[in-house]
């Protein structure tokens, strides 16, 4: 086995800079998109209501219509 080498403190410190950098970076990212992904969940909930009763409504027109 080859023994292993000394990594240069440098690079050592830019690589712990640049994780550090990209761990700040995705927590403002994901503050930023979590209130836009909540409000099209509940904009898409309120259409999947209004599309639920629409289809309760056709349903019983067609039930009514048929038993005529």
């Amino acid at each position: 086995m080859i023994p292993p080498v000394q990594v240069s403190p440098l690079i050592k410190f830019t690589r712990y800079s640049a994780l550090l950098v990209g761990m700040i970076y995705g927590k403002k990212r994901y503050d930023y998109l979590k209130p836009i992904a909540e409000e099209e969940r509940r904009v898409e909930a309120e259409e999947k209501k209004k599309r639920e009763e629409l289809e309760r409504i056709a349903k019983e027109l067609a039930e009514g219509s048929s038993s005529v």
